[in-house]
């Protein structure tokens, strides 16, 4: 055999296309099921084992097997495979990575959408409050007033501010805790 491998081999190395389909017919079978037990998938082990005889057709004339072409073409199927399962396996980190990256992005979007819609539902609900409501929640939320500083500045007893913020507040945590709630069903 290693006579018949070291004239196939070097009828290959001169370009002999005949010598060539030879080799691929005699060994394409064994090397793609070899390939096959590495890849587990058919379309890939025919495609390792095509690369493999591409790369030994252009490169022939470097061509260096030792005189044992069939140990030859198993170590080179068994390169090719093992460079395969590398690529797969960055390809699917980088898939997973993306993905990842894709989902925090949505995600981020998402929050952000989120957050604005929650702001104007709160601006929304602030504005549809009774003026005078309005008037002492805007004056303790957004002017930082004291109960105290608010009923001097609208003349009106600190009673009265309480009531109106208590009033607010039920009015308020009503219209957005139904948003909150619409949005919780929604993210899930």
């Amino acid at each position: 055999m290693e006579s018949n491998d070291t004239h196939l081999i070097g009828l290959i190395k001169s370009g002999n296309k005949q010598a060539f389909d030879e080799a691929f017919l005699i060994h394409f079978k064994s090397l793609h099921a070899y390939a096959f037990t590495m890849v587990k998938d058919r379309d890939d082990a025919e495609e390792i084992v095509q690369n493999v005889f591409v790369r030994i057709w252009t490169r022939r004339e470097q061509l260096k097997t030792d005189g044992f072409l069939k140990s030859f073409l198993y170590r080179a199927v068994h390169n090719e495979s093992l460079n395969y399962l590398k690529h797969q396996k960055v390809r699917s980190n980088f898939n997973v990575h993306y993905a990842d990256a894709v989902k925090n992005e949505m995600g981020n979007l998402n929050t952000e959408i989120t957050v604005t819609e929650l702001e104007k539902n709160i601006h929304s609900a602030i504005n549809d409050l009774p003026e005078k409501c309005r008037h002492v929640f805007q004056l303790s939320r957004f002017e930082q007033m004291k109960y105290q500083e608010i009923a001097a500045a609208l003349n009106i007893s600190v009673k009265t501010v309480e009531n109106q913020m208590g009033k607010a507040l039920k009015i308020l945590r009503h219209r957005v805790i139904d948003f909150l709630i619409l949005i919780f069903i929604l993210l899930k």
